[in-house]
């Protein structure tokens, strides 16, 4: 009996969520703060609206806009928008697709193809590129579509040049040949595509690597004491955990 129960007990914390780990790690001479999540473990989803329809906008009303007794383990910005905060490209949140897919080329980072959708499925995850989730779609409980992608099967976008001189703060996402292990990372000093893509690839090494954003980025993780502030955001992607997982 007792056997019994603590079987079942140890069953119940390894699915409890827990608040992410984030830490800082140098890479080619600059730092980065990486924050990994196991999608088995932690809940992982997007967030963009509160109740009334209003875009949230900030790390502050999505935590608010939590049940009691749950709060953010982490947070990132979660992919480019419209001055509206609209988004730009796909987004899915709770099963419930706001805006569809685009597979054209277009101006600026996004439009700078390939770039790809991060999908968020049960247990799993996966980065994937954009006209390849269009002609067969996964079954994402959320999802956001941003660019370029990074890293696209083990290759860097072809497009990116180790000797650019275009500098930003940048901030992405990939995903572990296993699909359990999400991996986000914002540089904490400028750094162009080319030095940025290849974070994901050989020190995280994700097989596909989506980036987000660029001067908008920012993080929440309490537990490396970041809570960036600034304009308003549009689609934010955290994990959600007990107030006591997360040492409150």
């Amino acid at each position: 009996m007792i056997k019994a129960l603590l079987a079942v007990l140890l069953v119940a914390a390894a699915g409890a969520a827990r608040a992410t780990e984030c830490r800082v790690e140098r890479f080619d001479g600059a730092s980065f703060t990486i924050c990994e999540v196991n999608l088995a473990q932690e809940e992982l989803r997007l967030f963009l609206r509160d109740e009334a329809g209003s875009v949230m906008g900030s790390f502050t009303r999505v935590e608010q806009s939590l049940p009691p007794g749950r709060t953010l383990g982490f947070a990132v910005n979660a992919g480019m928008f419209h001055p509206d905060l609209r988004p730009v490209g796909l987004y899915i949140e709770d099963g419930v697709q706001e805006m569809r897919v685009v597979t054209s080329d277009g101006p600026g980072n996004f439009g700078l193809l390939p770039n790809g959708v991060f999908c968020i499925l049960e247990g799993r995850a996966a980065v994937i590129e954009s006209r390849a989730y269009a002609a067969n779609p996964p079954d994402c409980r959320h999802a956001t579509q941003s660019g370029p992608m990074l890293v696209i099967d083990g290759a860097l976008h072809p497009r990116f040049l180790p000797d650019s001189s275009s500098l930003n703060i940048r901030n992405g996402v990939g995903v572990d040949a296993s699909g359990t292990r999400a991996l986000f990372a914002i540089s904490n000093q400028p750094v162009n595509f080319d030095h940025f893509g290849r974070l994901f690839r050989d020190r995280l090494q994700t097989p596909n690597a989506l980036y987000l954003d660029g001067r908008v980025s920012r993080l929440y993780a309490p537990s490396v004491g970041r809570n960036d502030f600034g304009f308003p955001l549009g689609p934010i992607v955290g994990t959600v955990v007990d107030e006591d997982a997360a040492g409150r």
